[in-house]
C-alpha cells in the first residue's frame, strides 16, 4: 500500500514544486515570472550587462513603467524628467535583452500589480517576483509572489532562480458576511489594526473562510496587496472557480486544451483538509465597519465613525510615544471624532484600489454629486487597459462631471516618485496602502480608506461615514 502523504498547505505545495536545490536551510527556487518596473528594471539590466551576463530566459520577464512616469493627461517620456531617464534605461535594457516591455500608451502598460493579473501573466501555482514590496498582491490568484531587492533582480535575470529561506505559515480565517457598504479594503485594514503590522513577519499568509470565497478576484487582490502591511512578504488565496473564470481568455493565460490541463493542476493546489499552520487568526467580518486610518502606520486605523485614540491609555511606552508622534504629525487630538476632519485632497487609484471594479464603484456613488469646492480630487486608473475599459463605459465622464481629474495610468500619488504629491501640511484621503510620514510628499497627511470612503470625503469636503450620505 502506498504511503499516505501528510496534508499540505497551498504555500507548501507551490514552494516544494519549485525547489531546485537546498543547502543549509536555504532553498534555490525556480522563478516562473519576473516583473520589472521603471525604478529597478533599467539598473538591473545595466548591471547584468556590465558583468557580461545575458538574461537567462527573456520570455519569463516582463517590463512596464509605472512608478516614476507622470500621470498628467497627454504625458510624454520626459513629462517627469527623472522618470524619463528611468524609462529610457528600462527601454534600452528590455529591448537589448529581448524582454517584452509594455510602454506608455500600450494596452499592457500600467501598475505591474494591476496590469499583470489582467493580462494573465499571473497564474495559480507559479512563483512570481518583482522589485516591489506589494508583489504579494498576485497571491490573490493563487500565486506564490513576493517582492525582491536590487541584487535579487540581477540574480533572477541571470539564473531564473532565487535563494530564499522558507517562511513559516499563517492562516487568517474571515468568518461571517459583510454588512452594508463594506469593502475588502475595510476588512484588511481592520485586520491589520487588530493583529498589528508585525504579525505576519517571517510568515506566508493564506486568507480563507466564507468571506474570501465570496470575494471577487479584484477584491482578493486588494486583500493580498496589504499583506506586506501586515508584515508578511507573501499573501495567498487558494484558486477556485472564480479564479478560473477570471483567467479564461486572458492574453497570456493558457488556451484551449492547455487551459483545461492547467485548471486540472490548479484544482490540486488548495490547502488540504487537516493541514496545519504555525499561527491561525479568525476575524469576524460582520463586526467590521468602514475603516479610516488616523496615524502614520496602517495599523493606526479606526471605524470611520470612531474617535482618535488617546496615547495616555496605551500601556506600552514605545507604542505610546509612536502614537503621540503620529498625532502630532497628523494634526489630530486624542479623543476627537475622526468624522468632520477637513480634507484637501482625495486620491482614487494605486495597486490597492485602481482596478476597474474600484472605479465602477466610485463612479456609481459619484453620479449626480459634486466634489466639494475645497477638495482637489484625482482618479488614476491602474493600467491602460483599465483606463480604456472605464472610458468605454463612460466612467471618466462621471468623474470629470463631479469635479475629479481623470489621469493617465501609473502609481501616481501613492508613492510620490513621479511629481504627483500632496503639498506639505495638507490632508488626503487615499485608496492607497501606506500612510507613512512623507509617503505622499514631504509633510503630507494621509488617511487610508476604501473607494467608498474616498468618495464620501470628496463630496463632503471632510472625513465622513459614507453610510450617512446614503453611499
Amino acid at each position: 500500500m502506498p504511503a499516505m502523504t501528510a496534508p499540505r498547505t497551498l504555500f507548501d505545495k507551490i514552494w516544494s514544486q519549485h525547489v531546485v536545490a537546498e543547502l543549509g536551510g536555504v532553498s534555490l527556487l525556480h522563478i516562473d515570472r519576473h516583473l520589472l518596473h521603471d525604478l529597478e528594471g533599467g539598473p538591473g539590466f545595466a548591471h547584468l550587462a556590465a558583468r557580461g551576463l545575458p538574461v537567462h530566459d527573456p520570455g519569463l520577464t516582463f517590463a512596464m513603467p509605472d512608478h516614476a512616469v507622470a500621470t498628467v493627461p497627454g504625458r510624454q517620456t520626459d513629462t517627469n524628467p527623472a522618470g524619463g531617464r528611468l524609462l529610457r534605461s528600462l527601454r534600452r535594457g528590455a529591448y537589448a535583452a529581448g524582454v517584452r516591455m509594455f510602454d506608455l500608451g500600450e494596452a499592457g502598460q500600467g501598475i505591474v500589480h494591476v496590469a499583470a493579473p489582467d493580462l494573465g501573466l499571473t497564474l495559480p501555482g507559479m512563483t512570481l517576483v518583482c522589485p516591489d514590496s506589494h508583489t504579494c498582491t498576485h497571491g490573490g490568484l493563487g500565486a506564490l509572489a513576493f517582492g525582491i531587492g536590487a541584487s535579487e533582480v540581477e540574480h533572477v535575470l541571470a539564473t531564473q532562480t532565487l535563494r530564499q529561506k522558507k517562511p513559516r505559515t499563517m492562516r487568517i480565517n474571515f468568518e461571517g458576511q459583510r454588512r452594508g457598504p463594506l469593502a475588502a479594503k475595510d476588512v484588511i485594514l481592520a485586520t491589520i489594526g487588530r493583529i498589528g503590522t508585525g504579525a505576519g513577519k517571517g510568515h506566508a499568509v493564506e486568507y480563507a473562510g466564507p468571506f474570501v470565497r465570496a470575494m471577487s478576484i479584484e477584491e482578493r487582490l486588494t486583500v493580498c496587496n496589504l499583506s506586506i502591511e501586515l508584515g508578511a512578504k507573501i499573501g495567498m488565496i487558494a484558486p477556485d472557480e472564480t479564479t478560473y473564470a477570471h483567467l479564461a481568455g486572458r492574453r497570456y493565460a493558457p488556451k484551449g486544451a492547455l487551459f483545461e490541463r492547467a485548471v486540472a493542476h490548479w484544482r490540486t493546489l488548495p490547502t488540504d483538509d487537516g493541514a496545519t499552520f504555525d499561527i491561525e487568526h479568525t476575524i469576524r467580518v460582520d463586526e467590521i465597519a468602514p475603516q479610516i486610518t488616523w496615524g502614520t502606520s496602517p495599523q493606526d486605523v479606526i471605524p470611520v465613525d470612531g474617535r482618535v485614540p488617546d496615547p495616555a491609555r496605551e500601556p506600552d511606552a514605545e507604542r505610546r510615544r509612536g502614537m503621540e508622534a503620529a498625532l502630532d504629525y497628523m494634526g489630530l487630538a486624542p479623543g476627537e471624532p475622526i468624522e468632520g476632519t477637513p480634507v484637501d485632497w482625495v486620491f482614487i487609484g494605486s495597486c490597492t484600489n485602481g482596478r476597474l471594479s474600484d472605479l465602477r464603484e466610485a463612479a456609481r456613488l459619484l453620479k449626480g454629486r459634486k466634489v466639494a469646492a475645497t477638495v482637489r480630487a484625482w482618479a488614476v486608473p491602474g493600467s491602460e487597459a483599465v483606463k480604456r475599459a472605464a472610458e468605454r463605459e463612460g466612467l471618466h465622464h462621471v468623474f470629470t462631471d463631479a469635479g475629479f481629474e481623470w489621469r493617465e495610468p501609473g502609481c501616481s500619488m501613492c508613492v510620490g516618485a513621479n511629481g504627483d504629491t500632496v503639498p506639505a501640511g495638507q490632508r488626503s484621503v487615499s485608496t492607497t496602502n501606506r500612510n507613512f510620514v512623507g509617503r505622499q510628499g514631504p509633510g503630507a497627511r494621509t488617511h487610508l480608506g476604501s473607494p467608498v470612503t474616498a468618495v464620501a470625503a470628496a463630496v463632503a469636503g471632510a472625513i465622513v461615514d459614507g453610510r450617512k450620505l446614503g453611499l
